[in-house]
């Protein structure tokens, strides 16, 4: 077993790319639950087992280098799937009454609620992570009909560096976990 208590760097950056170009790469799959924790013991796609043990508020980034055997031309190098994310814009209410963002704000804090759908606000955008199919959380939020608010779907990975740590935990810790939602109840009863 191999204890990992920092990371070496990033495949992503340039000179780790160019270390790593034509070496044997090793992964350590996670999902975003898993990438959330600072703290695992799981095994690499070739059956190597590793002890993660990360600083506090740290966290396993995809592309992150754990392991580098530099005679052997070997890496193990993080790869997190993070799901797509919802985010909801307001950019047509801000010139309206503070009666009227109240209201609007109100409203969706209560259709996500009702959902038990986990969110971060951030600026002027909420991010809500998948947690059901991207078509019952689309037809969710057309049903609602919100005014003034738009909706996108985004792949979670070009979230990430907007966010704090906890914020990311909060946002992909447990996404997978929810409770239950009522619109795939509804779903479930159409098939």
């Amino acid at each position: 077993m191999i204890l990992i208590e920092k990371t070496l760097g990033n495949a992503g950056d340039p000179a780790w790319s160019k270390q790593l170009e034509g070496a044997e790469i090793d992964p350590l799959d996670l999902d975003q639950w898993q990438a959330q924790k600072n703290r695992f013991r799981r095994k690499t796609a070739a059956g190597v087992e590793l002890a993660v043990a990360l600083g506090r508020n740290a966290h396993l980034r995809d592309g992150d280098v754990l392991v580098w055997d530099e005679p052997a031309r070997k890496a193990v190098v993080a790869r997190v799937s993070l799901k797509e994310v919802m985010v909801l814009r307001f950019d047509a209410l801000l010139g309206r009454r503070p009666a009227d963002l109240a209201r609007a704000c109100i409203e969706l804090g209560h259709a996500l609620g009702n959902q038990h759908w986990p969110a971060v606000v951030k600026g002027d955008a909420v991010y809500v992570p998948l947690t059901v199919d991207r078509k019952v959380m689309a037809s969710v939020m057309r049903t609602h009909a919100f005014e003034g608010v738009t909706c996108d779907f985004i792949p979670g990975s070009e979230v990430i560096p907007y966010l704090a740590p906890h914020e990311t935990r909060r946002l992909f810790g447990g996404a997978d976990a929810t409770p239950h939602s009522h619109a795939a109840a509804l779903l479930k009863d159409e098939e």
